[in-house]
């Protein structure tokens, strides 16, 4: 896997504004594996967070903007002059041998009419100086991958999570999927608001033309949900992990099985029909089924057995896999690595997982930053990590 990844990709200054319980904080972490160790609620994963913005979404709680202003006013200097409620992360990160400034952060955006005044939060994206670019750009400069104490219930709540994790594995190779799946997020609330609002009652040719829009790109996201679930699925038949659990990938949803049945534009014309159908749905707040429901389905391959009814500790394995998996198929297929943000990765994992994880991670030769609140537990890592201290809102190099 070196062999294919020559130059080195990751984040080589990372700078944080008004984040969480950060005034400000600025790391320099080198191109290899990153421990972060801290109390808890010291702010290690609030700096995971942060990087994961540097992505196309809504990074890894996906949390509501204004929430992640800073909350705590402690330890700060006395020259500090509290902001407007926004945040700002940006960072230089180096890709293919080359060097790239990004950022991105909130700012007010007032509207104004005879009635009222509406102030609400606007995310903003710069990259290399140019401001107001789409942060879909994002994805062509750093890539992450991230694995949170949150994912442990991945496979056992509802469907939303599990879209989502899929989603993010297709950013990497397709960047247009966040634009994708953010227009349809829109088209389908103003589709919804307009039924409700009007009692079922609303412009015909209104509801048509968005249900026309909705239908073209849901089946463009469901193409390329299928696309990386095939993917991934032929690359671990064809390189099997020596450690983790080998698994099976499936999607299950109306609009994905169609397509295995029919082109593309015939779907689209299935799924406007659908649409118009399930207006219905929406008056009697019924479900409407679409590529907002459809499901990430993880088989433990060996036990034949799906991911929801494994131990706690085979899912978190079988978690690891398909980052494993998705890591090492954006090395071949790409030529660079993504950035692992993996927050308390050791819950769950006995000592032979957790050492074989750390192993694999040293292999791949990539950044990745890895939180903890025991250092010990890195101690085959000592000569070839960075490991950096949380304490105070501050972070230090060890």
């Amino acid at each position: 896997m070196k062999e294919v990844v020559s130059l080195k990709s990751g984040v080589t200054r990372l700078t944080l504004t008004d984040f969480r319980n950060y005034a400000f904080l600025r790391m320099t972490p080198g191109l290899r594996p990153v421990i972060i160790t801290g109390e808890n609620g010291s702010g290690k994963t609030n700096i995971l967070e942060a990087i994961s913005f540097l992505t196309p979404g809504r990074g890894l709680r996906s949390a509501r903007l204004a929430d992640i202003k800073r909350f705590t006013p402690a330890v700060i200097s006395e020259d500090y002059t509290p902001g407007n409620g926004g945040w700002a992360v940006s960072a230089v990160v180096a890709k293919n041998g080359e060097e790239f400034e990004i950022g991105t952060a909130v700012e007010k955006n007032i509207k104004e009419n005879e009635d009222e005044t509406r102030v609400s939060d606007r995310r903003i994206v710069k990259i290399n100086g140019q401001k107001g670019v789409s942060q879909t750009e994002l994805g062509q400069y750093v890539s992450a991958i991230w694995l949170t104490p949150q994912m442990d219930r991945l496979f056992r709540g509802g469907s939303q999570p599990r879209r989502s994790f899929l989603d993010r594995l297709v950013y990497a190779f397709d960047t247009e999927h966040a634009k994708r799946t953010s227009t349809f997020e829109h088209l389908y609330k103003q589709w919804y608001q307009l039924i409700k609002s009007t009692n079922g009652h609303a412009d015909p040719h209104w509801l048509e033309s968005l249900e026309e829009s909705m239908s073209a790109v849901g089946v463009a996201i469901a193409a390329a949900r299928r696309e990386q679930i095939a993917r991934l699925n032929r690359f671990i038949e064809s390189a099997p992990d020596d450690v983790f659990p080998d698994v099976q990938l499936e999607l299950s949803g109306t609009i994905e099985q169609t397509l295995d049945t029919l082109p593309a534009v015939e779907t689209e014309d299935y799924y406007r029909h659908k649409l118009a159908g399930e207006r219905k749905n929406v008056l009697y707040n019924d479900g409407v089924d679409g590529v907002n429901r459809s499901d990430f389905k993880v088989y433990y391959k060996k036990k034949r057995m799906p991911a929801e009814l494994c131990s706690t500790g085979e899912q978190k394995s079988l978690l690891v896999s398909i980052i494993l998996a998705q890591t090492k198929c954006q090395i071949l297929n790409q030529g660079f690595a993504p950035v692992l943000l993996l927050d308390e990765v050791c819950a769950h994992l006995d000592d032979g997982k957790r050492e074989a994880l750390l192993e694999k991670i040293r292999e791949l030769d990539l950044q990745a930053f890895i939180t903890a609140t025991n250092p010990e537990l890195f101690a085959s890592f000592s000569n070839y990590a960075e490991f950096w201290e949380v304490k105070n809102n501050t972070v230090t190099c060890r």
